[in-house]
């Protein structure tokens, strides 16, 4: 098994696809079962011509990719870039012997109904769930039905790590494109289920620490949270803006400062766990507040019994994040694995974060290979999918990695 990833910031596609391809064929040495490709929105309107260009240079068992505000991979002398709002070009290669690989592209609009057996989501991407395979997904924004998707690829395959991004374009609002072998695509998702002899694991690092202590909700109505219990002490229950009042006045001023414009909710997703920490969160935009009842509504549904925790956001808070991930994978592996063979990785990053957050270039990227000497490749999202707790969710503001080793 061999994975490998190039990348080019020429500002022509013939030279980009040219530099691209020369490299990733010295380095692979092998037959391409899978292909990753992602393209800057600086080449958007020469979107049509990626495939033909490609495919004249190259033989690629399966190959999906999209298009992106920002571009991640492999220079040169073999360091992670995150490439912003430029032209690049990035290629990621795998032989991957005893793995099946299979591409596939739905139409948001023909997905089968949320009520439709696991049958019918099997036939749409064309895997029997007994072949056990793992997904990375890529969507359009706009018309993938993104969340009907990920609970419906839930429920046929239920335990499969999923992951990926949403489609995204530039600063000048460049329309989107998605690619699966030789066509390009417009609207809906692309994705390539990966099955035998490879494990996909997932880091999501969401990018924020918890502040307070957890509610159990008690009263709310579909994504309007109306009043919110004590864990321990239930005799008392509270309206979430009491709630958030008295907790901002408990913060000191950097924070009281933060909360003003990077607070966010956290829904635990294990309703069994007593004791919570990072990871155990989904992190939802905290979306208002109604004064005159003391709800707020959050970008989720929710549902009574469900725990949630106020949580912020920053930069310092988002490198902790994802260090202390990292740190917790490697060390589950090792205990788990005393050789575990990383071949690459994957990573999907918010637009909101790179250069914008931490105020210098190839943060995450950079971090992640303190950790892992592997191949990266990826791009900046309009959202990113990633697994929490038993299901798998879209995300804003996160980095998800998919890191693929051998058994």
């Amino acid at each position: 098994m061999k994975w490998v990833n190039t990348l080019s910031r020429r500002a022509s596609l013939e030279a980009a696809i040219d530099e691209v391809v020369e490299q990733a064929r010295e380095q692979l040495s092998e037959s391409a079962d899978l292909g990753l490709l992602f393209i800057s929105s600086a080449f958007a309107s020469e979107y049509s011509r990626l495939m033909p260009l490609l495919h004249e240079k190259l033989e690629i068992g399966t190959l999906i990719g999209c298009s992106g505000g920002g571009i991640i991979g492999m220079n040169a002398a073999h360091e992670a870039e995150e490439l912003e709002e430029e032209p690049a070009l990035s290629l990621t290669l795998a032989h991957l012997p005893e793995v099946q690989v299979h591409g596939f592209h739905l139409d948001g609009e023909a997905l089968p109904d949320l009520d439709s057996p696991p049958d019918r989501w099997m036939e749409c991407i064309g895997v029997s769930a007994a072949n056990r395979p793992q997904f990375v997904i890529l969507a359009d924004p706009f018309s993938a039905k993104i969340n009907d998707l990920l609970a419906g690829l839930d429920f046929a395959y239920p335990g499969a790590t999923k992951v990926g991004g949403l489609a995204s374009s530039g600063a000048g609002g460049n329309t989107t494109a998605l690619f699966c072998n030789r066509q390009m695509y417009r609207e809906g998702s692309v994705g390539v289920a990966l099955s035998g002899n490879l494990v996909l694991e997932s880091i999501v690092a969401q990018g924020c620490r918890a502040i307070g202590q957890p509610y159990r909700v008690k009263e709310c109505d579909r994504n309007i949270i109306l009043q919110l219990e004590d864990v321990q002490d239930r005799s008392a229950p509270v309206t979430p803006l009491d709630a958030l009042r008295e907790l901002i006045q408990s913060l000191d001023s950097s924070d009281r400062e933060l909360a003003q414009h990077s607070l966010f909710v956290g829904v635990a997703r294990d309703e069994f766990k007593l004791e919570l920490e990072r990871g155990d969160f989904l992190i939802r935009n905290l979306l208002g507040v109604d004064p005159r009842v003391g709800a707020i509504a959050i970008g989720d549904r929710i549902r009574p019994g469900q725990r949630i925790q106020f949580h912020l956001r920053d930069a310092n808070t988002s490198a902790e994040d994802l260090e202390m991930l990292l740190e917790r994978y490697k060390r589950e592996i090792g205990a788990s694995s005393s050789s575990p063979r990383h071949v690459g990785a994957l990573l999907f990053s918010c637009l909101g974060r790179g250069a914008r957050l931490y105020g210098e270039a190839h943060f995450d990227s950079r971090l992640f290979a303190r950790y892992f000497d592997i191949p990266l490749g990826g791009f900046f999202c309009n959202g990113e999918i990633g697994p929490v707790g038993d299901g798998t969710f879209l995300h804003g503001y996160t980095s998800v990695f998919g890191i693929c080793r051998q058994p």
